[in-house]
């Protein structure tokens, strides 16, 4: 009978190795920085997750080639020892410690292997859309390696026992302790395994009693794996490629940053006549400084050299799950009806910028003349995620940007 998650023979480095596999998740880097990242690094784990770094510099990264180079990498990662297969099925406690300037942030969660029966019958929940062309790449990725070699992060509502049973498994030396640096910060990742079986059955029990799971990112590696388990089902019996990997944090901890757009034109207004036509549903106050927003509703707005707070007018608020996010209101107040870019997944003239480049980043792409304005937002919340996805419907593009991000290679699940 099928559990909302199972544990699993995780395929992880060997000791001592896990500092020369972790890696970043495939999609945050370039084809380019993962070959400058790699150089010197055999092991990397982006040797698997980008394989297009070890074939000619202008192959097509969808080239029937590049999953076949992932696939002999994964095997010669096996072969020399650097990967080795847990024997007994195992939870494992994944901590994760950002430290930025403006801080420190920890989340402690599961790996496991969660349903794919459950992800079809919507009890692990979506919150946007997938794209049939990054759905194919992932699904020729798992076939050509037969596992599943990066996470899908889920989200559970709150669960004091939850938190206790992980809590009691991120005890001692772990079996894994990376530290991935980039430009804004740096990430701790330390993995705890467990393979007793009263552990194992406690927290299987504990999840089989909650309603919903959430996926906060890797929608992409979810459907994925929901076309491989259909391609491979057997009728009446479980299999591995039933379940998908996937890191299990408390909603309560994870940390949603600021997504930002940038604009390459104000759709020929002066910008005198585009604060008018915003004066017409913000309250537009400058501001000597970078105007990070304090709460819903309140938007920073950079045009060359100047700095806005805009409060939007509190009518304007929904009660609608969707329509009330802070993406939605500026898309529909401002970018739609006074730019004409009503289209955010093709239209050129916007862009996006995480808020781990912080807002220096806004200011540098505007007064570069790369951009014309930039717009500061306060974080989507875990809260609206939930509702959204709980009301069955789907965000905005762009609307979440999680941190940390989780490492790809310090767990990978095999499909026997």
């Amino acid at each position: 009978m099928s559990t909302l998650i199972k544990p699993l023979r995780g395929l992880c480095p060997a000791p001592g190795r896990a500092q020369d596999v972790a890696a970043p998740p495939y999609d945050v880097l370039s084809s380019d920085e993962a070959r400058i990242r790699t150089a010197g690094h055999p092991w990397s784990f982006l040797h698997i997750s980008k394989p297009e770094i070890d074939l000619p510099v202008d192959i097509d990264p969808y080239d029937p080639a590049v999953y076949a180079k992932a696939a002999e990498n994964l095997q010669r990662m096996i072969a020399a020892g650097v990967l080795l297969r847990d024997r007994a099925p195992c939870y494992y406690a994944y901590r994760l410690t950002m430290r930025t300037d403006r801080g420190t942030h920890e989340q402690t969660g599961l790996v496991a292997i969660a349903s794919v029966a459950a992800y079809e019958a919507n009890r692990i929940r979506k919150h946007e859309f997938t794209r049939p062309d990054k759905e194919d790449d992932r699904v020729r990725q798992i076939e050509a390696t037969n596992a599943q070699t990066g996470p899908v992060l889920l989200a559970y509502p709150s669960s004091a026992e939850a938190d206790r049973l992980i809590a009691a498994m991120a005890q001692g030396d772990p079996a894994a302790d990376v530290t991935l640096s980039e430009p804004t910060h740096t990430v701790r990742h330390q993995i705890w395994r467990c393979d007793d079986p009263v552990h194992l059955d406690a927290l299987t029990r504990c999840f089989d009693g909650m309603a919903a799971l959430y996926i906060a990112d890797g929608h992409h590696r979810s459907a994925a794996a929901a076309r491989v388990a259909a391609a491979r089902r057997i009728p009446g019996r479980e299999i591995s490629s039933d379940y998908f990997l996937s890191v299990i944090f408390p909603h309560r901890q994870m940390q949603i940053l600021d997504y930002n757009r940038v604009v390459k034109d104000l759709n020929g207004l002066t910008a005198d006549e585009f604060l008018a036509r915003l004066g017409e549903k913000f309250r537009i106050s400058p501001s000597c400084d970078a105007v990070r927003p304090a709460c819903p509703g309140e938007f920073g707005l950079y045009l060359p050299k100047r700095w806005y707070r805009l409060n939007i007018d509190p009518q304007l608020f929904s009660q609608d799950p969707v329509a009330g996010l802070d993406v939605s209101l500026l898309s529909d107040h401002v970018l739609g009806p006074i730019l004409g870019i009503r289209d955010l997944r093709r239209d050129k003239r916007i862009d996006f910028v995480g808020g781990i480049r912080g807002l220096a980043e806004l200011e540098r792409r505007v007064d570069s003349g790369e951009m014309a304005a930039a717009f500061a937002l306060y974080p989507t919340r875990m809260d609206q995620l939930m509702a959204v996805a709980d009301s069955g419907q789907v965000m905005p593009p762009k609307s979440t940007w999680f941190e940390p991000k989780l490492a790809d290679g310090l767990v990978s699940h095999v499909l026997d």
